[in-house]
Order: C-alpha cells, then sequence, then structure tokens
C-alpha cells in the first residue's frame, strides 16, 4: 500500500513538460519549488512541481525525509533500507498520478533532486520501464551502485552536479555514481561547484537549466 504525497505546484495550467523537484532530508517541497521561479522564464511551458516525503523527519520534526539517515539519527541500517524501499513505491505511485494529471509521458519529465531528493532519484528513475527525459541529481549519490546494472530498466541521461567543498555529502560521491553509471551504460555528465559546500550554486542551477532544456527540446528564450 502507498501513501499519497503532499505536493505544490506551479506552472501554466497545460504545460508541455515538468520537472520534479525531490528535496533534501530535513526539508520540504516548498524548499526547492522555488527554483521554479528563476527557471520559469527560461522554460514558459513547464510546470514545475515539488512533493513532500512521505515521513516526518526524525532529526527536524518541522521537515520530512524519504528514509532515516542512521549516522545522523541513529537509526539501524535495516530500518533505513526499509524506509528507503517503501518511500520509492510512494514515489512511483506519485510520479504515475503527476503524468496523468499534466497528461505528459515520461519522456517529457525531468526528476531534479537535492541531496537525499538526488538518492532518490536515481535509486527510482532507473527502475521504471520508460525512461524519463533526464535526471538532475545535486550533492548526492548512489545508495546502491552494485545492484544498479542488474536492475536498470531504463536508461535516462543522468547529470550530477556536486559542490567540491560539500561537508554533509563527501563530494567523491559524484564520482563513485559517475563510474557506477558509465559502467551501467547511462549517459553522464558531471558539473563540479567549485567552492560549494552542500548546496545549489548559480553555476550549477545554469548548468541544470542547459541539461534540462536540452533534453526537453526547449528552446530557452534570450
Amino acid at each position: 500500500m502507498t501513501r499519497e504525497l503532499n505536493f505544490k505546484r506551479k506552472g501554466p495550467v497545460k504545460g508541455n513538460s515538468l520537472v520534479i523537484f525531490l528535496h533534501g532530508y530535513g526539508a520540504d517541497g516548498a524548499d526547492l519549488l522555488g527554483l521554479g521561479d528563476a527557471l520559469a522564464p527560461h522554460m514558459p511551458q513547464t510546470v514545475f512541481m515539488a512533493p513532500d516525503a512521505p515521513d516526518r523527519c526524525t532529526g527536524n520534526p518541522m521537515g520530512y525525509q524519504w528514509f532515516p539517515i542512521p549516522w545522523l539519527d541513529g537509526s539501524e541500517q535495516s530500518v533505513a533500507d526499509a524506509a528507503m524501499a517503501s518511500a520509492a513505491n510512494d514515489l512511483n505511485a506519485f510520479l504515475d498520478v503527476a503524468m496523468m494529471a499534466e497528461e505528459l509521458t515520461p519522456d517529457r519529465i525531468v526528476l531534479f533532486g537535492f541531496s537525499q531528493g538526488a538518492m532518490m532519484s536515481l535509486e527510482v528513475a532507473p527502475r521504471r520501464a520508460a525512461p524519463f527525459a533526464g535526471v538532475a541529481a545535486f550533492s548526492g549519490r548512489l545508495i546502491r551502485p552494485e545492484a544498479l546494472g542488474a536492475e536498470a530498466l531504463s536508461k535516462p541521461p543522468v547529470l550530477l552536479v556536486h559542490g567540491d567543498a560539500d561537508e554533509v555529502v563527501p563530494f567523491s560521491s559524484m564520482n563513485e555514481a559517475g563510474q557506477a553509471l558509465n559502467a551501467a551504460g547511462f549517459e553522464v555528465y558531471a558539473h563540479v561547484m567549485q567552492g560549494t559546500g552542500h548546496g545549489i550554486a548559480p553555476d550549477g542551477l545554469s548548468v541544470a537549466l542547459s541539461f534540462m532544456a536540452d533534453k526537453l527540446g526547449i528552446e530557452t528564450p534570450v
């Protein structure tokens, strides 16, 4: 049984593409949805959605988590693994409903994840039968690299973006994810946000915009 995810939406009533933001640990959908304001002038026919993760965050009850993080909240690894699997089911159900509601096919959709949301994006997108237009994964990591080759049902292009001064998720996670994705046959792009910690810098967002516009076939206004 899946849980219905609360979400917020911005953009045209009827768009021709969809960007779904997946937030990080302890945040909520609104935390990333504001990026839609910066992207909208360049993607005027794009709808932006941002669901809240299914569980209240153990480390920050005001926010949400996709799954607990043992080294932060003291949870057992088995509990974290089970929660991630459950959250993946919830997210898949949300994606199915969102596509139907917006009347869009997977090739018109980009997943844009930050931190734990990037981890969810990289976990869920390859295991769906039809490929999304792309995945933009900021400051995250690939949770189960050893399982990717055997479990991938589709191979959307992936953009990995990471700050080289990230104090939360090691910068080395970007290279580790890139190697595993490349080995599994994915089209991978990468961008290093120089001097950036655990966040999204303007240069990273600009690269993500170019990636999304290219994969969605959008001519961005001058």
